[in-house]
């Protein structure tokens, strides 16, 4: 169990690394070199930018269940 905890924390490490890393900033970040970039600033957010937040704290949750789930099991061994 403990290893697939280990897995799973950083699997969702390196996803939220991404993700974030894909979310439209102020200057545009990486998420302008997918065509994000083109929609003005005015316009609200696109159903992309919608589906990325909810990615987001998808694998947000997951990566905190993997966190406390390790910790337990450290506490109790």
């Amino acid at each position: 169990m403990e290893l697939a905890l280990q897995i799973g924390l950083i699997v969702t490490s390196l996803l939220l690394i991404l993700l974030v890393l894909l979310h439209r900033g102020r200057g545009g970040g990486l998420s302008s070199l997918f065509g994000g970039g083109m929609q003005s600033s005015l316009s609200g957010s696109s159903v992309a930018e919608k589906n990325l937040d909810r990615a987001t704290l998808l694998i947000g949750a997951i990566w905190l269940i993997c966190v406390i789930g390790l910790g337990l099991l450290i506490k109790v061994a």
